[in-house]
Protein backbone atom coordinates (compact mmCIF):
# COMPACT_ATOMS: atom_id res chain seq x y z
CA UNK A 1 0.00 0.00 0.00
CA UNK A 2 1.69 3.74 -1.10
CA UNK A 3 2.13 5.89 2.00
CA UNK A 4 0.17 9.23 1.77
CA UNK A 5 2.05 12.02 0.85
CA UNK A 6 3.26 14.11 4.61
CA UNK A 7 5.59 16.76 2.47
CA UNK A 8 3.83 20.04 1.34
CA UNK A 9 5.60 22.08 -1.42
CA UNK A 10 6.77 25.57 -0.59
CA UNK A 11 6.68 29.04 -2.52
CA UNK A 12 10.33 28.61 -2.30
CA UNK A 13 10.85 25.17 -3.83
CA UNK A 14 11.33 23.54 -0.75
CA UNK A 15 9.39 20.34 0.33
CA UNK A 16 8.41 19.89 3.76
CA UNK A 17 8.46 17.13 4.84
CA UNK A 18 5.77 17.22 8.00
CA UNK A 19 6.24 14.22 9.34
CA UNK A 20 10.21 14.30 9.86
CA UNK A 21 10.95 18.18 9.22
CA UNK A 22 14.55 18.84 8.50
CA UNK A 23 15.90 22.55 8.98
CA UNK A 24 17.39 22.55 5.73
CA UNK A 25 13.72 22.81 4.26
CA UNK A 26 12.80 25.38 6.39
CA UNK A 27 12.89 28.75 4.71
CA UNK A 28 12.00 32.49 6.88
CA UNK A 29 9.83 33.74 3.59
CA UNK A 30 7.93 30.43 3.44
CA UNK A 31 6.96 30.99 7.33
CA UNK A 32 6.47 35.23 6.86
CA UNK A 33 3.93 33.87 3.95
CA UNK A 34 2.32 31.25 5.62
CA UNK A 35 2.04 32.80 8.92
CA UNK A 36 0.77 36.42 7.13
CA UNK A 37 -2.11 34.92 5.54
CA UNK A 38 -3.51 32.19 8.49
CA UNK A 39 -6.15 34.28 10.43
CA UNK A 40 -6.04 33.89 14.47
CA UNK A 41 -9.49 33.11 15.78
CA UNK A 42 -10.41 31.50 13.03
CA UNK A 43 -11.05 34.49 11.56
CA UNK A 44 -14.30 34.97 13.67
CA UNK A 45 -12.26 38.98 14.41
CA UNK A 46 -13.76 42.40 13.43
CA UNK A 47 -11.83 44.51 10.68
CA UNK A 48 -11.31 45.24 7.15
CA UNK A 49 -8.16 42.12 7.33
CA UNK A 50 -8.03 39.05 9.45
CA UNK A 51 -5.58 39.09 12.51
CA UNK A 52 -2.63 37.12 11.33
CA UNK A 53 -0.43 35.12 13.43
CA UNK A 54 2.62 36.99 12.02
CA UNK A 55 1.22 40.12 13.32
CA UNK A 56 0.61 38.04 16.96
CA UNK A 57 3.84 36.68 16.55
CA UNK A 58 5.08 40.22 16.25
CA UNK A 59 3.25 41.68 19.64
CA UNK A 60 4.49 38.68 21.34
CA UNK A 61 8.29 39.69 20.41
CA UNK A 62 7.09 43.05 21.71
CA UNK A 63 5.56 42.00 24.65
CA UNK A 64 8.33 39.58 25.42
CA UNK A 65 11.04 42.44 25.09
CA UNK A 66 8.94 44.30 27.68
CA UNK A 67 8.61 41.94 30.25
CA UNK A 68 12.18 40.59 29.67
CA UNK A 69 14.37 44.00 28.70
CA UNK A 70 17.56 42.41 29.19
CA UNK A 71 16.55 39.10 27.54
CA UNK A 72 19.21 38.02 25.33
CA UNK A 73 18.33 37.98 21.23
CA UNK A 74 17.90 34.38 20.84
CA UNK A 75 15.11 34.64 23.42
CA UNK A 76 13.38 37.72 21.22
CA UNK A 77 13.64 35.62 18.12
CA UNK A 78 12.36 32.38 20.22
CA UNK A 79 9.58 34.55 20.63
CA UNK A 80 9.12 35.95 17.15
CA UNK A 81 8.69 32.15 15.97
CA UNK A 82 7.23 30.68 18.73
CA UNK A 83 3.81 29.94 16.54
CA UNK A 84 6.11 29.28 13.51
CA UNK A 85 4.86 25.64 12.98
CA UNK A 86 1.53 27.26 12.21
CA UNK A 87 2.77 28.54 8.88
CA UNK A 88 2.20 24.60 7.52
CA UNK A 89 -0.48 23.36 10.09
CA UNK A 90 -2.42 26.17 10.55
CA UNK A 91 -3.65 28.10 13.98
CA UNK A 92 -6.32 26.04 16.07
CA UNK A 93 -8.03 27.11 18.91
CA UNK A 94 -7.42 25.99 21.97
CA UNK A 95 -10.62 23.73 22.16
CA UNK A 96 -9.73 22.30 19.00
CA UNK A 97 -6.42 21.35 20.11
CA UNK A 98 -7.50 19.61 22.89
CA UNK A 99 -10.22 17.66 21.21
CA UNK A 100 -7.11 16.69 18.82
CA UNK A 101 -5.05 15.26 21.42
CA UNK A 102 -1.29 14.72 21.50
CA UNK A 103 -0.72 14.29 17.66
CA UNK A 104 -1.18 17.70 17.05
CA UNK A 105 1.19 18.48 19.86
CA UNK A 106 3.87 16.11 18.64
CA UNK A 107 3.47 17.76 14.71
CA UNK A 108 4.14 20.98 16.48
CA UNK A 109 6.83 19.72 18.40
CA UNK A 110 8.54 18.51 15.34
CA UNK A 111 8.35 21.30 13.28
CA UNK A 112 9.29 23.78 15.82
CA UNK A 113 12.52 21.94 16.73
CA UNK A 114 13.38 22.14 13.32
CA UNK A 115 12.66 25.70 12.95
CA UNK A 116 14.88 26.64 15.80
CA UNK A 117 18.04 24.20 14.73
CA UNK A 118 17.69 26.25 11.47
CA UNK A 119 18.03 29.47 12.81
CA UNK A 120 20.45 29.00 15.72
CA UNK A 121 18.24 28.50 18.83
CA UNK A 122 18.03 25.36 20.76
CA UNK A 123 15.34 22.39 19.95
CA UNK A 124 13.79 22.99 23.00
CA UNK A 125 13.89 25.93 25.11
CA UNK A 126 14.88 26.27 27.67
CA UNK A 127 12.00 26.01 30.55
CA UNK A 128 12.59 29.57 32.02
CA UNK A 129 12.48 31.06 28.32
CA UNK A 130 9.30 29.26 27.34
CA UNK A 131 7.61 30.13 30.43
CA UNK A 132 8.33 34.40 29.70
CA UNK A 133 7.13 33.62 25.92
CA UNK A 134 3.96 32.11 26.89
CA UNK A 135 3.39 34.72 29.25
CA UNK A 136 3.55 37.02 26.69
CA UNK A 137 1.15 35.04 24.74
CA UNK A 138 -1.66 34.93 26.96
CA UNK A 139 -0.89 39.08 27.16
CA UNK A 140 -1.56 39.09 23.27
CA UNK A 141 -4.36 36.48 23.64
CA UNK A 142 -6.11 38.96 26.15
CA UNK A 143 -5.11 42.10 24.20
CA UNK A 144 -6.00 40.34 20.71
CA UNK A 145 -9.86 38.74 22.83
CA UNK A 146 -10.79 41.95 24.46
CA UNK A 147 -10.25 44.31 21.36
CA UNK A 148 -10.93 42.59 18.09
CA UNK A 149 -12.58 39.34 19.39
CA UNK A 150 -15.77 40.31 20.59
CA UNK A 151 -14.55 38.68 24.59
CA UNK A 152 -15.07 41.05 27.49
CA UNK A 153 -12.61 41.89 29.70
CA UNK A 154 -14.21 38.97 32.39
CA UNK A 155 -14.13 36.69 29.89
CA UNK A 156 -10.96 37.29 28.51
CA UNK A 157 -9.19 36.63 32.36
CA UNK A 158 -11.06 33.95 32.28
CA UNK A 159 -9.29 31.90 29.82
CA UNK A 160 -6.38 34.06 29.77
CA UNK A 161 -5.22 35.23 33.13
CA UNK A 162 -5.28 38.49 34.52
CA UNK A 163 -3.08 41.51 32.84
CA UNK A 164 -1.67 44.27 34.74
CA UNK A 165 -4.06 47.07 33.37
CA UNK A 166 -0.73 49.52 32.60
CA UNK A 167 0.71 47.33 29.46
CA UNK A 168 -2.40 46.39 28.46
CA UNK A 169 -2.70 50.34 27.41
CA UNK A 170 0.84 50.04 25.66
CA UNK A 171 0.07 48.19 22.87
CA UNK A 172 -1.57 48.27 19.96
CA UNK A 173 -3.33 45.73 18.19
CA UNK A 174 -2.98 46.26 14.31
CA UNK A 175 -5.12 44.96 11.45
CA UNK A 176 -2.91 45.36 8.02
CA UNK A 177 -2.36 43.51 4.61
CA UNK A 178 -1.25 40.63 4.95
CA UNK A 179 1.76 41.85 2.62
CA UNK A 180 2.87 44.62 4.89
CA UNK A 181 2.63 42.20 7.91
CA UNK A 182 4.73 39.16 5.83
CA UNK A 183 7.38 42.62 5.35
CA UNK A 184 7.41 43.19 8.69
CA UNK A 185 7.94 39.90 9.76
CA UNK A 186 10.46 39.29 7.47
CA UNK A 187 12.58 42.20 8.29
CA UNK A 188 12.01 41.99 12.15
CA UNK A 189 13.30 38.42 11.90
CA UNK A 190 16.68 39.83 9.62
CA UNK A 191 17.40 42.44 12.29
CA UNK A 192 17.50 39.80 15.55
CA UNK A 193 19.19 37.35 13.03
CA UNK A 194 22.26 40.66 12.59
CA UNK A 195 22.58 40.54 15.86
CA UNK A 196 23.18 37.04 17.02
Amino acid sequence: MRQPRAWQRMLSGRRLDLLDPTPMDIEIEDIAHGLAFVARWNGQTEGDFAYSVAEHSLLVEEIFGRLDPRAPVKWHLAALLHDAPEYVIGDMISPVKAAIGQGYGDLDARLQAAIHIRFGLPAVLPATVKKKIKKADRISAWLEATRIAGFSQREATTHFGRIDPALADTFAIRLRPPTRVRADFTARHAALMSHL
